[in-house]
C-alpha cells in the first residue's frame, strides 16, 4: 500500500494529496507529528519534515516537489505538468511561486506562526509576522485573480500542479478563516472551480483536532 506521511495543515502535504487524488492513485494518509522526532520516521527522512511518500515498490521520497515530479513520471495519466516544454516550465515556475514566495510571505506568517511554532518549540507567535501575512495575502490574491482572468487555469489551458499548489495554500488558510473571499472575485471564482473537483472532497471533509473551520469551508458555492 502506498503511504503518505503528512500534517493536515501543511500546504505542501495538501499539494501532494491533491495530486495523488487527481491522478486517482490509492494511498493511505498517515498523520506524522514531526515535533515528536520519531526514530522510524527519521530513517525515512533525516530532515524530519513532511510530506514523505512511500510507493508500493518500497521507494520513499521526501519533499513535495520531488514527490510530485516522481508521481507525474511514474503515473503519467493525467499529466499535471503540461504537454509542451513551455507549459511544463510555466507550471514549475508557478509551483515554485506558491511553495516558496507565497509560502514564505503568507502561509508561514499565518499558519506556522499560530499553529506550528509552539509545537515545534520555536517560541511564541510573532504579531508582526502575522500582520505581514495578512498584508501580503492581498497582492497574491490579485496575482491569482489576474492569472484566472487571462487563462483557462493558472498554468495555462489545462488544470495543472500550479492550480493544486495554489489551492493547497489557500485551503489551509481558508480552514483557519484567514481569506477574505470578497476581496478578489476572479480568485474566488477560480477557487470555487478547483475545490469542486472530486480530488478536493477528502480535504474538505477532514477536520483538525481542536480547530474547526468556518461554515463556508466545505461549501462549494461560498
Amino acid at each position: 500500500m502506498r503511504i503518505l506521511y503528512h500534517l493536515p495543515l501543511s500546504a505542501e502535504c495538501r499539494k501532494v494529496r491533491l495530486a495523488l487524488m487527481e491522478k486517482r492513485i490509492p494511498f493511505e494518509p498517515k498523520l506524522e507529528r514531526v515535533w515528536d522526532r520519531r526514530e522510524e520516521f527519521l530513517e525515512l527522512n533525516p530532515a524530519g519534515t513532511v510530506p514523505v511518500f512511500q510507493d508500493e515498490n518500497g521507494l520513499s521520497i521526501a519533499e513535495s516537489s520531488a514527490i510530485c515530479e516522481y508521481l507525474d513520471e511514474a503515473y503519467p495519466d493525467p499529466s499535471l505538468f503540461g504537454r509542451t516544454l513551455a507549459e511544463r516550465a510555466e507550471v514549475r515556475r508557478l509551483v515554485a511561486w506558491f511553495d516558496l514566495k507565497f509560502g514564505a510571505e503568507v502561509t508561514k506568517n499565518l499558519i506556522y506562526e499560530r499553529h506550528f511554532k509552539r509545537q515545534l518549540g520555536h517560541g511564541n507567535p510573532d504579531a508582526a509576522n502575522i500582520r505581514a501575512g495578512y498584508a501580503n495575502l492581498k497582492p497574491h490574491l490579485d496575482y491569482i485573480g489576474w492569472l484566472a482572468e487571462t487563462r483557462a487555469w493558472l498554468g495555462g489551458t489545462h488544470i495543472s500542479l500550479a492550480d493544486f499548489a495554489a489551492a493547497a495554500h489557500l485551503s489551509v488558510l481558508d480552514y483557519a478563516n484567514d481569506v477574505d473571499w470578497k476581496y478578489n472575485p476572479a480568485a474566488t471564482e477560480w477557487y470555487q472551480r478547483i475545490k469542486s473537483r472530486p480530488a478536493f472532497r477528502p480535504l474538505l471533509a477532514e477536520r483538525v483536532s481542536g480547530l474547526n473551520p468556518p461554515a463556508h469551508y466545505d461549501d462549494l458555492d461560498f
